[in-house]
């Protein structure tokens, strides 16, 4: 067999390998949270949508949540004001708002471009259409930090009217209270919601670390596949950590609401979505519920 066959062969095993999942995951919404540095490298931002639009074609019914703190941060730095955070949550005044609300919007327009470019229907919303996100004040350890909104409500009519049309929706983290004033949510904590609000199968974190660890300084202690009270003994036995904390909450909240299946994956890798739903192996951090099989990780 020559080379060129050979190479062939190969990627007709890969498509094979994918086949059951495809079929399993066939009409199943998955709720992809889109942020880090998959969002501001370009060529990974290609990828990601290059995936998620993949997604889309082979039958899933993907949701794309995402955030764009790094590009608030430029342009709050832009008008002459510092950007604050209190425990990872950003300080948000009513100014800082307006620039949170102004780029998300600019993001989320960007991204609805890519995927038509791709042939995909997309539709962007913020959580303030259609009543989609409802907020109460987000309070960091008992500290006003402004309009930053807590999740009280998905309303996901518009959700599923959008799946439903054959639409991709691409959902911008803002949401408004009872009295309708305009809150930041952090993307997590709306992925979340929306994952558990629409009973995704899969809510899927693109991070900048790898997966999760023991410890973050040895390699070999990477965890692939863990349950959602495996979870909670990493947090309260002080073993997850910083940024990753309120990460591995949000994965154990959606797990008890209802998701199938939650993963942290990797979004500087490129394609690492298709690496981790169709290949028999993944390539990150699975949490599953208690009562799941674990030697079946997808």
């Amino acid at each position: 067999m020559t080379q060129d066959m050979q190479e062939v062969m190969k990627k007709a095993e890969v498509l094979i390998e994918a086949l059951p999942y495809i079929q399993r995951f066939n009409r199943k919404i998955i709720v992809v949270k889109y942020g880090g540095s998959a969002m501001v490298d370009p060529e990974l931002q290609k990828n990601v949508i290059k995936d998620v639009t993949l997604l889309k074609l082979v039958g899933f019914k993907p949701i794309i949540v995402h955030g764009g703190g790094k590009e608030i941060s430029r342009w709050v730095s832009k008008v002459g004001k510092e950007a604050q955070f209190v425990n990872g949550l950003r300080v948000t005044d009513e100014e800082t708002m307006e620039i949170a609300e102004m780029v998300l919007g600019r993001v989320n327009k960007s991204l609805v471009t890519m995927v038509q470019e791709l042939g995909v229907k997309a539709v962007g919303i913020s959580g303030k259409d259609g009543g989609l996100l409802n907020v109460t004040k987000k309070l960091s350890n008992g500290q006003d930090i402004g309009f930053v909104g807590d999740v009280k409500n998905v309303d996901s009519k518009v959700l599923y009217d959008l799946l439903d049309n054959d639409f991709l929706p691409i959902v911008a983290p803002v949401g408004l209270d009872d009295d309708f004033n305009t809150y930041n949510i952090n993307a997590d904590d709306a992925a979340c919601a929306i994952a558990k609000a629409v009973g995704a199968d899969k809510l899927v974190f693109l991070t900048d670390i790898e997966g999760l660890y023991r410890d973050i300084n040895d390699k070999s202690t990477f965890i692939s596949r863990l349950t959602a009270s495996e979870a909670d003994e990493l947090i309260s036995g002080g073993i997850i950590g910083g940024g990753m904390l309120p990460k591995l909450g949000n994965c154990t909240s959606a797990i008890r609401g209802g998701v199938s299946r939650v993963h942290i994956l990797d979004g500087r890798v490129p394609h690492c979505l298709l690496l981790e739903i169709f290949t028999n192996e993944g390539i990150g951090t699975a949490i599953l519920a208690d009562n799941d099989n674990l030697a079946d990780v997808k």
